[in-house]
């Protein structure tokens, strides 16, 4: 039995043209004619009779669209929905549905806390909560709010449903961060904690590190001296923390007219002497803080500019566990793992790229003209059966043929590639209120994202943005992409009706506009933002400081740490014993030179201290390029990081100063 007939892929949402036009055949010279006009009013449909009749599309709401884009600019939007359609219909394929679950009262915020980290802020781990104490310590002002009100919804709610377990009050939570203090001082905390209560409690703990500069004062503003350009994004202050500052400046009531979304603005990053982290650069353990960061930040972003944020829980189904189409991503890199070691995007996805940038980007129509469709499905089951075997003859794809069995590979995923919980986050973006909120946005989605997810997706625009350099000969702009490729991957039927409430010229201008944002800014969307990055630090330096205070309280795990000091400074060579200040050694293992010692200048760069140790002459350094080494920075208040080659490393060391500094390939 071939995919075609056992596989339970998803159901596409499709949009039906009205009238008696035809749609799209299966003939290539079809799908090229000029779209009538009537083509442009249908409905979409999900998973319904076809026999029923499509009425006619609601008029345009241009004022409510996130994009002032006109009907006829929409026409590859429709063309291609069009074309799912008639894909989806001549594949007569038996589709099991993956349905969204609608949550219970309190359910989503009990979720949301789980996967925040502080799940043990209720329920029976309550009381085991000191490691939630030191990260409620990290946060700002407006992330601190979105938890508390997290933590609220789902106390009221356990106490209506009368858990056995002690359900603790929300204002006992948050008093916990200071009950030192008030130890020391003798004072009684305030039946109620406010806010900014916490705010001013996180923000004292900052204070007492001046390594950090999280960005949480109560009026944080960018130095008087310094213009604020437009196209300047912040990052070493919270996006929550920005978006609440000029909400309450007049400088906000300016902003509220309408921005032209027509144009998008040319966003920079401005030079962090500290290095730009990349998704990446960080070890496993810092990144599952980035992720647990980065929720919170993003809800208390949506919850300041007036979007609802909830994810998305899909019901399990089985699913196929071998093949090519239709596989979860999870699946189909374990399989390629087995034959290609490390892979972390699927083989078949990156040989379909590589198909089509064979035959030459430059080919007017790539990626919007359809392939035929019946030679496409046939395609389809002679690569089920012979992809791994390696018997599969590629020289007799057409490239129109491999663009569409791409954006099938996309579409026939069991759950889509912006993942069941977060596809309609990244389709509210488009509700945000300036293009800066909706960037910061999305900065923070793709941080969510599953490894795999994210990977693929990375691959994905990279791909993109190569067709659209070529647009001077194949036509395809980057509006031209964004329309052709939003229906493939933000149509998705387990979100059912509730992606179409707004009219669909709202809905199509709106992922078509989101498309086109991750597409231009995809550098900017894999940067982790700095004040992120500190926050991981203020933990990790908050948790050795809590596990020394564990140490020095039990006297046999005292004397062990003073023994196990002892070793270590008797096995220390001189040379890493007495290294004077101002300057670090490098380690570098893998290289013929193990260990290098470094004068600190202001203007030493990571670069300049890769380029040292590769000119040393040697037979290992010859056949290494300077692409695959890398200054890391390891240990101190960070678990493991991978510098930019612009990393200025006088202000890195000064704020990490215990961290060791080793050269080493990326991933080795």
């Amino acid at each position: 039995m071939n995919w075609l007939s056992a596989s339970p892929g998803v159901v596409l949402t499709a949009y039906h043209p009205s009238g008696n036009n035809a749609v799209a055949g299966s003939n290539a010279k079809e799908s090229e004619e000029t779209v009538p006009s009537s083509r442009r009013s249908g409905q979409y449909t999900m998973n319904h009779d076809n026999s029923k009749k499509s009425t006619e599309r609601p008029q345009m709401d241009r004022s409510s669209s996130q994009d002032s884009l006109d009907e006829l600019s929409m026409d590859d939007y429709w063309k291609e929905l069009e074309n799912i359609h008639e894909t989806s219909k001549n594949n007569h394929r038996d589709q099991e549905v993956v349905v969204v679950k609608e949550p219970d009262e309190g359910e989503l915020e009990e979720e949301w806390l789980k996967e925040a980290g502080l799940s043990n802020l209720f329920g029976e781990s309550t009381g085991d909560s000191l490691d939630s104490m030191v990260f409620l310590s990290t946060l700002t002002r407006t992330q601190t709010a979105a938890v508390q009100k997290r933590v609220e919804t789902v106390s009221q709610t356990l106490r209506k449903k009368n858990k056995p377990y002690q359900v603790p009050d929300v204002r006992d939570i948050f008093r916990q961060q200071s009950d030192s203090k008030e130890k020391v001082s003798g004072e009684s905390e305030p039946s109620s904690v406010t806010a900014r209560e916490n705010k001013n409690e996180a923000q004292d703990e900052v204070k007492d590190d001046p390594e950090f500069n999280l960005g949480i004062s109560e009026k944080t503003t960018l130095p008087e001296d310094v213009p604020v350009s437009e196209t300047d994004i912040n990052l070493e202050i919270s996006f929550a923390e920005q978006a609440a500052n000029l909400k309450d400046s007049s400088i906000g009531k300016m902003c509220k007219g309408k921005e032209d979304d027509t144009l998008l603005p040319n966003f920079r990053l401005p030079k962090d002497k500290t290095g730009t982290t990349k998704i990446g650069d960080l070890a496993p353990q810092d990144m599952k803080k980035v992720y647990s960061l980065a929720l919170i930040e993003l809800t208390a972003l949506y919850d300041l500019l007036g979007t609802e944020f909830k994810q998305q829980k899909a019901i399990k189904i089985k699913m196929k566990d071998s093949g090519l189409f239709g596989v979860p991503l999870s699946v189909l890199l374990e399989q390629d793992q087995k034959k290609v070691p490390g892979t972390r995007i699927p083989l078949i996805f990156h040989k379909l790229i590589s198909q089509i940038e064979e035959a030459r980007l430059d080919t007017e129509g790539l990626l919007r003209i359809p392939g035929v469709a019946a030679r496409v499905k046939s395609l389809c089951q002679e690569l089920e059966a012979k992809f791994y075997e390696g018997t599969f003859n590629w020289e007799s794809v057409k490239q129109h043929d491999a663009a569409s069995l791409l954006k099938l590979f996309i579409r026939e995923l069991p759950q889509p590639l912006l993942t069941v919980e977060y596809l309609k986050a990244f389709q509210d973006v488009q509700n945000l209120p300036t293009k800066k909120h909706q960037l910061q946005a999305l900065n923070l989605l793709v941080l969510l994202l599953p490894e795999a997810n994210r990977d693929t997706l990375k691959i994905l625009l990279e791909f993109l943005q190569r067709v659209i350099d070529h647009r001077d000969k194949n036509k395809m702009t980057l509006n031209n992409v964004a329309m052709v490729m939003a229906p493939n991957l933000f149509t998705f039927h387990g979100l059912g009706s509730k992606t179409i409430e707004q009219s669909e010229f709202v809905m199509a201008a709106g992922t078509a506009n989101v498309m086109r944002f991750m597409i231009k800014y995809q550098k900017l969307l894999w940067t982790i933002p700095k004040f992120i990055v500190n926050q991981v630090r203020k933990q990790n330096t908050a948790s050795q400081k809590k596990e020394k205070k564990d140490k020095a309280m039990k006297k046999l795990l005292k004397k062990m740490a003073y023994d196990k000091e002892k070793h270590e400074k008797q096995d220390k060579s001189p040379n890493d014993a007495d290294v004077p200040q101002g300057v670090i050694r490098v380690q570098a293992p893998h290289l013929s030179k193990v260990s290098m010692a470094i004068q600190l200048t202001e203007e030493l760069k990571a670069s300049d201290i890769v380029a040292r140790f590769l000119s040393q002459k040697s037979g290992v350094v010859q056949a290494l390029k300077k692409e695959e080494v890398f200054l890391y920075e390891i240990g101190g208040n960070i678990g493991e990081r991978c510098l930019d080659d612009d990393t200025y490393m006088k202000d890195l060391y000064q704020l990490n100063p215990n961290a060791e500094w080793v050269i080493k390939c990326k991933h080795s």
